[in-house]
């Protein structure tokens, strides 16, 4: 696809950003008062962002996962993958399919927040984690913002990822897939509002923006 048919299609999707950035508000409003979970999530943030301040950033450790996720995507839309490589100082892949999703997928897709899911589940499923959900919810507290920080850190530089899809396309499908894992995240975690109603909300607040648009234009 042209670039600059995807820059006409970022235009197109940025009052859905906009949507999508009232009803994460909304929702985070709503499950706000949920402190057996808010507090250990906002207490794993916390506990991250220590790290990121005062010690070394684990690069090697953020890379492997950068790599891994392009790997994910790439099996997962049936392609494969000829090689591997992670360094601290950065790495890449070479696989034999690609597509604006595999490009962008480490840039919204927490694959360290997904493992802490995948392995909380599985053993709540079969040990009956219950008592171990306050760790749960730090953990992926912990994970998800290693993935922001380290991920908005790699972005000063400049990544080959997002040139080959283009600036605004690039930012929209990163920010709509990051807010997505939260929109569907925090109900999940808090169980305060489902998801049919928090599609609900991103629908009525996008057609308001669409609406006010049209007003004015």
């Amino acid at each position: 696809m042209p670039k600059w048919v995807k820059f006409i299609i970022a235009i197109l999707l940025l009052p859905v950003c906009a949507g999508a950035a009232k009803t994460l508000w909304m929702v985070m409003s709503r499950c706000g008062g949920a402190d057996t979970t808010v507090v250990p999530i906002l207490a794993g943030v916390a506990c991250w962002l220590a790290i990121y301040l005062f010690l070394p950033r684990p690069m090697w450790f953020y890379v492997v996962g950068h790599e891994l996720t392009h790997v994910l995507w790439t099996w997962l839309f049936g392609g494969r993958v000829k090689k591997f490589k992670a360094t601290s100082r950065g790495g890449h892949v070479i696989v034999d399919k690609t597509n604006f999703l595999i490009a962008l997928s480490p840039y919204f897709f927490p694959l360290y927040a997904v493992v802490v899911v995948v392995v909380f589940l599985t053993g709540h499923l079969l040990w009956n984690w219950r008592d171990l959900f306050v760790w749960f919810h730090l953990c992926v507290g912990a994970a998800y913002a290693f993935h922001a920080t380290l991920t908005a850190h790699i972005l000063k530089t400049q990544q080959s990822d997002i040139t080959s899809q283009g600036y605004l396309f690039s930012a929209v499908v990163i920010f709509l897939g990051n807010v997505l894992v939260l929109l569907i995240g925090i109900p999940l975690l808090t169980a305060k509002v489902d998801l049919t109603t928090m599609l609900g909300w991103w629908l009525e607040n996008t057609g308001m923006i669409i609406h006010r648009l049209g007003r004015i234009f």
